[in-house]
């Protein structure tokens, strides 16, 4: 073997002339794969979280075997493996208690296997972020293929997209404006082929975030998972990990601050989820990248909403991406002057170089920069001494009246507790009540579930109100809706300013002017401070103690503290 394939990291495995390779080479050979195999060609591992309990990426062994296709043109050596995977739509308390867990899973898979470059499957909303934070610690030349939006759902003669009208359709049935005949019968609707999430939620949030990181090939976050394109794309792609092998192009040298500065500044001209900014910061972290959640405030300023999709439009991802899909939008803030030029993208080039002249087919789906769907509706950073380090609200998906309010709290300590006393017409509570919720952070719940769009009262759904301002230390699933505060750090369970909050308390918003505010004396709250005790933790053995006592807050990214900054790849010691 020459100089040349020594390079590779897995000729510390394969090499010949000593025991371990002859036992690395014999034990791979009982798949029948032939010698040539292990002649120094890159290994490329395509890790695989597919799993038909994650519907959103069941389908991503089919996408794996086209992306071996491509590995194998190129003359690498293509290994697929599976990790974890975090299906949203199932798993129980919540999928965010276990994003770090799969992180680790990817992370030490990478490590300990003979791999030169990695391609992530990924798709589901916790898949994503915990893939690339997985790998990112590794640092290895990876390249992403996300599972693509499912296509649209039909019911009576319109489109519904999942989550979103989920819960429009609830809240009408317990307001007595839908029947539970037509609720069932959307349901079978609403889910009509593979794919994840076809709102603008946290799923397609993240693949067009990870598009905009310039971690996919250019175009490829939209594809609908059953469109052939997908398949074409996931070829071509196993085709470039093996050009990045050669290239040594890793992911430390594309997801680097100024990617992600164009990643936030693309989050907002999309609408995208509030969860973004969990994920981003989650991801620097591991790749030393220095983001704070202000900067998602500072960036986002001016910049306008382009993207018409639910939960803030009209349309879906499928009509998305028949109109341009993400190079349309990345074009258009190129124009305005909004995105780093001088980035890479795992294909070689900028994000600006990959979509400049993309067309737009469909301006009611995506917008011209100057005609925008609403203008500086990007996510809003509060602060005040409700959340010293900060909360979120996303203006764009709350009515407009109530981004400027003063109510009385109406508190509930825990989940619950809320949808018990949602349906009992004695709560003392109208529509000017801002209605708050503890324990259900990072460490309170735990694992900060998408509780914080909470329902309304039924007796305020009765009046014809649908939405109110709600304030917790939760998430919002990126297809959801309302004025809803969210992210309140330092969080209820960890002893934060909510834990201190008690029904009847006046609570000022200000979104304009970035501000929450408990109208309590400073000396009211030391006073509640000294009588308030900690929760215990929710279990004493295994993953959920070990997240509950090592898991940063929310305007840290919720990773756990010891992972932070990665090691790389070294080649592990000799195995016996």
């Amino acid at each position: 073997m020459g100089d040349e394939k020594k390079k590779y990291r897995s000729a510390e495995w394969f090499g010949a002339g000593s025991k371990d390779g002859f036992n690395h080479r014999s034990w791979m050979k009982n798949q029948g794969r032939p010698h040539d195999q292990f002649d120094g060609r890159p290994v490329i591992g395509i890790c695989n979280s597919w799993s038909e309990l994650t519907p959103c990426n069941a389908h991503l062994r089919d996408v794996a075997e086209r992306v071996k296709r491509g590995v194998y043109e190129a003359g690498g050596f293509p290994l697929e493996f599976p990790v974890m995977s975090l299906g949203e739509t199932l798993m129980r308390p919540t999928t965010m208690l276990f994003r770090n867990l799969m992180s680790m899973d990817v992370e030490e898979s990478i490590r300990a296997y003979p791999l030169d470059g990695i391609v992530l499957l990924s798709g589901c909303d916790k898949t994503q972020p915990a893939m690339l934070m997985g790998a990112a610690s590794c640092d290895l030349p990876t390249l992403v293929i996300t599972s693509g939006p499912m296509l649209n759902g039909k019911f009576q003669g319109r489109d519904i997209g999942s989550g979103t009208d989920v819960w429009r359709f609830s809240e009408d049935m317990r307001a007595g404006k839908m029947t539970l005949e037509d609720f069932m019968e959307a349901e079978n609707c609403m889910s009509r082929s593979n794919g994840h999430c076809m709102t603008m939620g946290t799923a397609s949030t993240m693949a067009s975030l990870t598009e905009s990181l310039g971690m996919t090939l250019p175009g490829a976050s939209a594809i609908p998972a059953v469109d052939a394109n997908r398949y074409r794309v996931s070829h071509l792609a196993g085709r470039r990990i093996v050009e990045m092998v050669h290239e040594d192009l890793r992911m430390s040298k594309v997801m680097t601050r100024k990617a992600f500065e164009n990643a936030i500044r693309v989050n907002a001209a999309i609408g995208g989820s509030t969860n973004a900014i969990i994920h981003l910061i989650a991801m620097a972290g591991r790749l030393g990248v220095d983001l704070s959640i202000d900067d998602f405030d500072r960036l986002a300023r001016g910049v306008p909403l382009l993207v018409n999709l639910r939960p803030n439009g009209e349309y879906l991802m499928e009509d998305y991406y028949y109109a341009g899909g993400l190079p349309v939008v990345i074009d258009s803030l190129a124009g305005a002057g909004l995105l780093h030029a001088d980035t890479v993208t795992v294909n070689g080039s900028s994000i600006i170089e990959n979509s400049k002249g993309a067309r737009n087919y469909n301006e009611e789906v995506i917008r011209p920069f100057d005609k925008p769907l609403n203008k500086d509706v990007g996510l809003a950073v509060l602060r005040g001494n409700l959340c010293p380090d900060g909360a979120v609200i996303k203006p764009s998906a709350a009515t407009p009246e109530l981004l400027k309010h003063r109510g009385r709290a109406v508190v509930f300590e825990s989940i619950e507790e809320l949808r018990r006393e949602v349906e009992n017409d004695d709560l003392e509570i109208d529509e000017s009540c801002v209605m708050v919720l503890k324990g259900a952070g990072p460490k309170g719940y735990p694992g900060m579930p998408e509780v914080g769009n909470f329902p309304l009262p039924a007796k305020i759904l009765r009046k014809g109100v649908t939405d109110m301002v709600r304030i917790s230390d939760a998430r919002m699933s990126g297809t959801a809706y309302g004025a809803v505060v969210l992210h309140v750090s330092p969080e209820s369970a960890a002893g934060g300013p909510l834990a201190l909050v008690r029904t009847g308390d006046m609570i000022e918003l200000d979104v304009e002017n970035r501000r929450l505010h408990l109208d309590v004396s400073d000396a009211e709250l030391e006073k509640r401070r000294a009588a308030w005790t900690a929760p215990p933790p929710p279990l004493e053995r295994g993953w959920v103690r070990l997240y509950h006592d090592h898991v940063t807050q929310a305007h840290e990214g919720c990773d756990l503290d010891f992972l932070a900054g990665g090691s790389g790849a070294p080649v592990p010691r000799e195995s016996h």
